[in-house]
């Protein structure tokens, strides 16, 4: 069973940069999503990744200023998040895709991280 910590969230000012990492062991991550929770709202997605082609996929909210990355020695991957507005202010999670094809739906994701806040301070 794939098990997956998150780390690196924190306080930061606006404009500031964070990057996130997401360490999984029992299994390779062969597609992974990081989403999403504000106080109050539903799970967003944020990002869908696929290390069998390389292939990313950004929500509109975040294009531009979010990119991720894989580390495959240590099966970690990645999301850099820069020019970091108060909106961005959320627990972030990442997750194990049950399928290789891309998908924004929590349902297609089997395991979850425990998350990790991050705020964006005005």
């Amino acid at each position: 069973q794939v098990q997956l910590v998150e780390s690196g969230g924190g306080l930061v000012q606006a404009g500031g940069s964070l990057r996130l990492s997401c360490a999984a062991s029992g299994g390779r991550l062969y597609s992974m999503g990081w989403f999403r929770q504000a106080p109050g709202k539903e799970r967003e997605f944020v990002s869908f990744f696929t290390a069998s082609s390389g292939t990313t996929v950004f929500a509109d909210s975040v294009k531009g200023r979010f990119t991720v990355s894989r580390d495959n020695a240590k099966n970690t991957v990645y999301l850099q998040m820069n020019s970091l507005k108060p909106e961005d202010t959320a627990v972030y999670y990442c997750a194990a895709g049950r399928y290789g094809t891309f998908s924004s739906l929590v349902r297609d994701y089997a395991y979850w991280g425990q998350g990790t806040p991050v705020t964006v301070s005005s």
